[in-house]
């Protein structure tokens, strides 16, 4: 579906969680994605600021952090839009800027990529958006798509309109599926979007979409929280500085460790003697000296790296590894296995449960009229999403699109077919 004579006019975005995309809509109904990472059609969602400055994005970012560079890494820039985070100011990168700025510095350096490839950018783009982008709060929601907007034209782009994620993968997969009802799930960094569609003709005509917000990250944080974070501490106790009794070690910061969007806030000052005080009555020192370890070297996107790819071991069916900790401490490490990896994502499998039953509710349709099943975004790959939908929707089809690049397909031919 590649083609080499673009419409120059609108240009297809899927900004992501976790990774981002370009494409422009080609002759006779084709799709051109443009390579904005060297040998890539995607790029990671990720800056990385050295101490003075001179931002580097995508694997550039990812490389510093491996090779431990001093800087302050960033990833899951998505999941803040709508929320008073993007806006706070931090001293990153030898300047203080909020989130908001550097997500449009993102997409500044996106916009020149486009144009040292192509020799122009398009002003004009189609972008990709959650169905939610904050389940069940239609204000935040709105101001999401207000921030995001606001990016996109700080950024230099003059006219933005935005589609529902799994609406585009609809027009992306409609082709493989033929004439049929199917319901896209698709599984990002940040959100869980759900479309069913009607497929008939080359056209695409939606009949519900839904979505919950519920990502790769959200898996990310669970299989941390019940893995790793009980080997920093997380449900101890602390005696208390007056009278008898003990007290819990508090959550929060275990919560905040775990969560892709909030590690670079936590390494201030405060939150460094807020441990050291805790650590001067825990009962268990050992593991609470770990936390103090991780804050006080800023180790802790080395650990969510480690998470997820312990997830994805699990994931895959292997029964004995586990989640390397030696950055912390010498030998240290966490088992996980498909077992436990189950049970910590319990609560997310009934999460997307609802919203599925929820979805063919919206489209007044019984899952034996779904003929087919398209599974969309990285975090489909989890066993538990496709198990779910063998389940529930027993006699759909079910396919694999091309996970990381059928959002952006499918704006790039929605584009072409719709003159946006």
């Amino acid at each position: 579906m590649i083609s080499d004579s673009p419409n120059p006019a609108w240009l297809a975005v899927d900004f992501g969680t976790s990774n981002t995309a370009v494409a422009l809509p080609g002759a006779g109904g084709g799709v051109r994605r443009i390579a904005i990472e060297a040998g890539s059609d995607t790029l990671p969602t990720a800056v990385f600021f050295p101490p003075r400055g001179g931002m580097r994005i995508g694997e550039a970012a990812g490389e510093a952090l491996i090779q431990g560079e001093e800087g302050r890494y960033m990833r899951a820039l998505k999941s803040v839009l709508g929320t008073p985070l993007l806006h706070e100011t931090r001293l990153i990168g030898g300047k203080r800027q909020s989130l908001s700025d550097i997500i449009t510095a993102f997409l500044a350096e996106l916009r020149a990529r486009v144009t040292k490839a192509l020799g122009h950018c398009p002003d004009r783009i189609l972008s990709g958006r959650p169905v939610h982008f904050h389940t069940s709060d239609p204000a935040r929601d709105a101001q999401a798509e207000a921030d995001l907007l606001a990016c996109y034209r700080a950024a230099g782009f003059t006219e933005i309109r935005f589609m529902a994620e799994p609406e585009a993968a609809a027009w992306a997969c409609q082709a493989e599926i033929g004439d049929k009802t199917g319901l896209i799930i698709d599984i990002g960094g940040g959100t869980s979007d759900f479309s069913v569609f009607r497929a008939k003709a080359g056209r695409v005509t939606i009949l519900a979409n839904h979505g919950i917000r519920l990502g790769g990250t959200d898996f990310d944080r669970s299989v941390s929280m019940a893995h790793v974070m009980p080997r920093l501490g997380h449900g101890g106790e602390l005696r208390r500085e007056m009278g008898e009794g003990l007290l819990p070690v508090p959550n929060a910061i275990f919560s905040d460790l775990a969560t892709w969007a909030r590690i670079p806030f936590l390494y201030t000052p405060d939150t460094r003697r807020e441990v050291a005080a805790m650590l001067r009555v825990a009962v268990d020192r050992k593991r609470l000296s770990r936390l103090s370890t991780v804050l006080e070297e800023e180790l802790g996107h080395e650990m969510a790296f480690a998470v997820e790819h312990g997830k994805i071991a699990a994931n895959n069916g292997e029964a004995k590894t586990r989640i390397e900790m030696g950055y912390v401490e010498p030998g240290l490490s966490a088992p996980i296995s498909p077992g436990s990896l189950d049970l910590a994502l319990r609560d997310h499998r009934e999460a997307l449960r609802i919203a599925i039953q929820e979805t063919l509710q919206l489209a007044g349709l019984g899952a034996d009229e779904i003929g087919a099943v398209i599974l969309v975004g990285g975090s489909s790959l989890m066993q538990l999403v496709s198990g779910l939908a063998e389940s529930l929707l027993p006699g759909a089809q079910i396919h694999r699109s091309e996970a990381f690049t059928a959002v952006v397909d499918g704006l790039a031919l929605a584009a072409s077919h719709q003159g946006a």
